[in-house]
Order: C-alpha cells, then structure tokens, then sequence
C-alpha cells in the first residue's frame, strides 16, 4: 500500500500553487479527515480553510522531517516548516504530530503541536490561521 507523508502532503498544499487544493488534498486526506492543532478541532472542510487562507500568505517553503514512525495505521513524527511569507517574512514552527491512516494509505486523522521557532509573535497562530 501506498501511504501519504507529511512531507508530500504539505508540498502539494502549500508550496505548489498551481495543484488545484481539492485535488492535493484528495491525494493525502481521506473524505472525514479531522485534525486538532493546538487544540483546535476542524474537520476536512475547516481544514481546506485553513490551507486555502495559507495559499494566499505564503510565497514558499519547505518541510524537514526530523523523526518519523509508523506502526500499523498510527504515524508519529516531528518536523520543521519553514515558510516564506508573501511579503518577505521568514516563519519557523517545529511540528509535533501524531496521525492516523485511513485503510487506503491517506491521513483520517491528525492531531499535532507547533512550537514558533522563528517569527512574529502574531505568526504563533499560523497552524491554524484563517
């Protein structure tokens, strides 16, 4: 079985524009995919909220996976986004993230942490920002 990652995941939402967002999402995030930043909750819709408000502010990025596990459907990792922001601004989150796979290899469900390392203090909210 083919499963997702947070790194192909992210690049296709967030540093390649051009990838409709429906469809970037439909490669990585089952149909009642739900995620919990912060302690937020939202469901796929809020999510692509999320992400589609992001597109707009972030010019480009990349991701580093520091540790990762799988075990069975369960994914755990801890990974850096940096984003450069539309106008010009650098931001840095450490990510703690704890995730499940639906059968067909795509994320049901995450629930992650992040920790600003570098960035405006109103940038702490970037994980969830609409």
């Amino acid at each position: 079985m083919n499963r997702t990652h947070i790194t192909a995941a992210l690049n296709d939402l967030l540093f390649t524009p051009e990838l409709d967002l429906d469809e970037a999402a439909d490669r990585h995030f089952a149909p009642d995919y739900r995620q919990r930043t912060d302690g937020r909750w939202d469901d796929r819709t809020e999510f692509l909220t999320h992400i589609a408000h992001l597109r707009k502010i972030v010019a480009g990025g990349s991701v580093q996976v520091h540790d990762e596990l799988v075990d069975g459907d369960r994914y755990a990792d801890r990974h850096t986004v940096t984003v450069t922001k539309t106008d010009g601004s650098t931001v840095r989150m450490e990510v703690y993230l704890f995730g499940e796979f639906a059968p067909d290899g795509r994320f049901r469900r995450i629930e992650e942490t992040t920790l600003l390392l570098e960035g405006a203090d109103g940038d702490r909210n970037l994980g969830s920002a609409r």
